[in-house]
């Protein structure tokens, strides 16, 4: 199995990089317990990916509401028995949020995250993986989820955008940068096996790791 001094890791990238992959191989590794985000069952996901304006808030405010209450049901920290590995962070809804809120839907949506955000437990590591906009929207067309079949290759590439500036400006916890766009983790033990190393290599601060 392997020892690992962490008790809390969130995995965070944009659609399509691999988080909820990567979470469950971890989690089977190092026989911890998975928290994956309530994608699917967002009403408003698919009406927002072919009316991105006009379902923006109520999509962002399910997501915001959907993560918190995941974020309480996980225990405090002095009673974690296992490790915990989480397919998102709580911080990714702001990066969602700013994309695609107007001005008064935003003023609205920080003023109830900002008091929702006190109340989040911080993972002992994020890693964040990136991609090419290319490589993921090759990824989300190959798994085929009905609801992302009209996610625009514009949308990832500016979300991709906004995901890296969010993340190379972070400064919550320790951080590790992976940058995914040549590896496969999931059939390649090697990859898995360089990732595993560098979660277990005790970062502080952030890392980046280009293979």
């Amino acid at each position: 199995m392997g020892n690992i001094n962490l008790e809390y890791i969130a995995i965070d990238g944009v659609i399509g990089v691999g988080k909820s992959t990567l979470t469950n191989m971890l989690v089977e590794r190092f026989e911890g317990k998975a928290v994956y985000e309530e994608v699917e069952e967002n009403p408003f996901l698919a009406d927002f990916y072919e009316d991105s304006k006009r379902f923006a808030f109520q999509t962002q405010m399910f997501f915001l509401l959907s993560r918190y209450r995941q974020q309480q049901e996980i225990p405090q920290r002095e009673l974690f028995h296992q490790l915990i590995v989480a397919d998102y962070t709580f911080w990714k809804d702001k990066i969602f949020a700013y994309l695609n809120l107007e001005d008064r839907e935003l003023f609205l949506y920080e003023k109830v995250a900002n008091l929702l955000e006190k109340d989040i437990s911080k993972p002992d590591l994020v890693v964040y993986l990136k991609s090419t906009p290319e490589r993921l929207m090759q990824n989300i067309r190959k798994r085929g989820r009905s609801f992302e079949r009209n996610i625009s290759f514009e949308y990832i590439q500016s979300l991709n955008k906004a995901y890296n500036n969010f993340f190379n400006h972070y400064h919550e916890t320790p951080l590790l940068i992976i940058n995914t766009t040549t590896m496969d983790f999931v059939n390649n033990k090697n990859d898995f096996e360089e990732i595993v190393r560098l979660i277990l290599s005790n970062i502080k601060g952030s890392f980046i790791y280009n293979p």
